[in-house]
């Protein structure tokens, strides 16, 4: 088929028995559907072959993470596009044809989201992606619809299809033969930010990351490791610096990591002021895992093309948000988007 909807499982058992009846409702006559499952010591395999033998299942050898484990399945999937699809999301009708038909009217579009509504408030919008990733001029992702974690209501207010700088791997649309051009998923990242350092490298070439309001699914979120957890907190920071240096324009790399230098101490010293100890070793975990891995991520660096590129907010959300107020992307300057 020319769509291929990969999920990947890891000890998901769970949300494969709620959501995944809805995926094949609504794909099945469209996309192939996959379940890559990603070493589960769990009963996900079993539970698979006994109730949805009809459905594709890849097994990988071991759980390499979110990036290597959609890289070992997805080099075994044909097909033009791919749909990397979180195991916690509730699909609806009609969720795959606008996407397909927005990338299909313009090949220079490489990477698409759909519209991420939360599961349990279902008016709000989702942290994993809302409507369309950005970030700002110091690496900092934020969403329309959400601003660190301000999430707003949906109000139709991002009802518009328009180009953004990343778009989410809870549900991310993307050309199959770019995703190996470029070569996929960075495996250093594990999990958390991978999307933004694929998108990233995609606009690097000239690609557009798209927004397509027209599709719509509602995510749980924080399926694998919740929010509060200080793995997550460890993985964030490392992969954000990771990112950052692998594509910044060389101009931008020293201002921008002087200045994350002194705001991520400041935010590991909030964590331990407020009772986070977990987190702030979490913080200082990642910064000298990034330095131990410079090597690496260096020869990243030149191998890959870094340029200035459009839709970097070309201001600090952290100023935005904690000393101006600005809780809601629309209360952004427009025109400090590059």
């Amino acid at each position: 088929m020319k769509v291929a909807v990969v999920i990947l499982n890891w000890n998901g058992r769970s949300f494969l028995e709620k959501f995944l009846p809805f995926v094949i409702k609504y794909s099945s006559d469209i996309a192939e559907i996959i379940v890559a499952d990603n070493a589960s010591s769990d009963d996900s395999v079993n539970f698979l072959k006994n109730n949805f033998p009809e459905n594709r299942l890849i097994i990988n050898e071991s759980n390499g993470g979110f990036a290597k484990g959609y890289n070992d399945a997805l080099k075994q999937i044909e097909a033009e596009y791919y749909i990397l699809l979180n195991s916690d999301i509730e699909v609806t009708p009609g969720w795959i044809e606008p996407v397909i038909r927005l990338m299909d009217s313009d090949k220079n579009i490489a990477a698409c989201q759909p519209k991420l509504l939360s599961y349990y408030e279902r008016n709000k919008f989702e942290y994993a992606g809302a409507a369309g990733g950005f970030i700002d001029k110091y690496g900092y992702p934020f969403c329309r619809g959400r601003m660190f974690l301000s999430l707003e209501e949906d109000l139709g207010q991002y009802d518009n299809n328009c180009e953004i700088f990343w778009a989410t791997g809870a549900c991310l649309f993307v050309r199959a033969e770019l995703f190996h051009k470029f070569g996929g998923l960075d495996e250093d990242f594990f999990a958390h930010m991978e999307e933004i350092d694929f998108c990233w490298r995609l606009k690097n070439h000239g690609y557009k990351i798209m927004y397509c309001h027209e599709s719509k699914i509602y995510h749980i979120g924080g399926g694998t490791l919740p929010k509060s957890s200080a793995r997550k907190t460890y993985l964030n920071f490392r992969n954000n610096f990771t990112l950052l240096y692998k594509n910044l324009p060389k101009n931008r790399v020293f201002p921008v990591f002087s200045i994350r230098l002194v705001l991520d101490s400041i935010a590991a010293f909030k964590f331990l002021l407020d009772g986070g100890l977990r987190d702030f070793l979490a913080v200082t975990r990642a910064h000298l895992s990034f330095y131990r891995r410079f090597g690496r991520i260096r020869q990243k660096r030149k191998m890959q093309v870094q340029q200035t590129v459009e839709q970097i907010y070309k201001a600090s959300i952290v100023k935005e948000y904690h000393i101006s107020g600005k809780k809601k992307f629309s209360e952004l300057n427009s025109s400090k988007f590059l």
